[in-house]
């Protein structure tokens, strides 16, 4: 199975870049497709080496020693030495809504954040089971994953947004009866990029997200040995962010366990798996067999 979404994830990303060079192409040919193929490498470097420092800093973390936080350190301190992976740094956002996500481009440069009301409301084992869910997204290099697809996905937005503006442009110009004749194909042809490659992009980056989700799932339970207080966990948090609506950029939401943009527009595009089928899963993994820790 984890080959399967790794390779599938392999094949979103490259689809995502393929579109990415698809509509460069559109706008300028094959200088255009030359042009949008090295941003998408520059992209891809990006996200690479800065991906972490800008998730932490647009989500409002800020990092806190073990003399602030001791018990929260001991337990990362303790599952990342279970995963066999170095201990990451630890932050803290200022939010009553309970929730967490992980970033880092590898391993050795892992973060894991959490929100000041998660504590709150779920147990020790509960919390034990949220951290370990994202130590294996730090594991599996999935935040690496998900920023360059966050990367390419807002660049390919941006594409379709210049090419709406080029086309009021060259209305405002004005055309030729021949020209506007022989453009009609063109100009649907620029209507239809607009709309559909923006949702082409965030169906493959909300694809990519949803497969990694459940592979961190199983992971984490994996950790921490048991599958239940992450099952539990799930729930209570789900539970939460849709009474207590947290406030976060749309370009961090995929980061966190649980979607905090549920509602109204937000479960059009939703960049997590049902909460309710990963809480399937994990209690039919208690029920088919014991974890190794």
């Amino acid at each position: 199975m984890q080959i399967w979404n790794t390779f599938k994830t392999t094949l979103l990303l490259a689809g995502l870049t393929g579109l990415f060079v698809v509509i460069g192409g559109a706008l300028g040919g094959q200088v255009g497709m030359i042009i949008a193929l090295v941003l998408a490498v520059a992209m891809n470097m990006g996200a690479w080496w800065f991906s972490d420092k800008l998730a932490l800093r647009m989500s409002g973390a800020q990092e806190v020693s073990p003399a602030d936080a001791p018990e929260l350190h001991a337990m990362v301190e303790e599952l990342a030495a279970r995963a066999g992976i170095p201990k990451p740094r630890v932050y803290i956002i200022e939010s009553e809504t309970p929730n967490a996500f992980a970033t880092g481009r590898d391993p050795a440069n892992g973060a894991v954040a959490v929100t000041t009301g998660i504590a709150r409301l779920l147990t020790r084992d509960e919390l034990a089971g949220v951290v370990a869910h994202e130590l294996a997204h730090i594991k599996h290099r999935d935040t690496l994953i998900s920023s360059i697809a966050a990367s390419i996905a807002g660049a390919v937005t941006m594409l379709a947004d210049m090419a709406m503006w080029g086309m009021m442009f060259a209305g405002l110009t004005g055309q030729s009866d021949e020209e506007e004749s022989g453009g009609i194909a063109d100009l649907v042809g620029g209507v239809l990029m607009m709309i559909l490659a923006p949702i082409a992009a965030v169906i493959i980056q909300m694809a990519i997200s949803r497969s990694r989700e459940f592979l961190a799932d199983a992971g984490g339970a994996q950790i921490l040995g048991d599958p239940l207080p992450l099952a539990s966990a799930l729930e209570k948090l789900e539970w939460a962010a849709e009474r207590v609506p947290m406030q976060t950029s749309p370009a961090t939401s995929h980061l966190y366990i649980v979607n905090p943009l549920v509602g109204g527009l937000g479960n059009l595009f939703r960049t997590h798996p049902q909460t309710s089928e990963r809480i399937a899963r994990l209690r039919g993994m208690a029920s088919r067999s014991p974890l190794a820790a």
